[in-house]
């Protein structure tokens, strides 16, 4: 079992920034790649971004590139997200997750991550 708790998230204003963590338990955390998704209101949970289980190769979903940056501490067992000049649309629960395999085949999708947080609240205002 691996446990997740992610944190950071609020209010912020348009073109602001916030970082979100997620803190890992339970199992080996550089045996895991990691992945952020985020759902909105009335909408599917939607893939943003992923990183492997070293670090060195990240992908993100094409909204957010340029602004968000994943990163992570395998000393610390902590995933970030990083989020700059964010928009109304960014607006969701954003739920960090973990997946065993190092397959780089369905990267995007929530199916493929074993474990999940609880999720944190991102609330962008115009």
């Amino acid at each position: 079992q691996v446990q997740l708790v992610e944190s950071g998230g609020g209010l912020v204003q348009a073109g602001g920034s916030l970082k979100l963590s997620c803190a890992a338990s339970g199992r080996t955390f550089s045996n895991y790649r990691m992945g952020w998704f985020r759902q909105a209101p009335g909408k599917e949970r939607e893939f943003v971004a992923t990183i492997s289980r070293s670090g060195g190769t990240t992908y993100y979903t094409q909204s957010v590139k340029g602004r968000f940056t994943i990163s992570r501490d395998n000393a610390k067992n902590t995933v970030f997200l990083e989020m700059n000049s964010l928009k109304p649309e960014d607006t969701a629960v954003y739920y960090c997750a973990s997946r065993y395999s190092s397959s780089f085949s369905k990267l995007d999708d929530p199916g493929q991550y074993e474990y999940w947080g609880q999720g944190t609240q991102v609330t962008v205002s115009s």
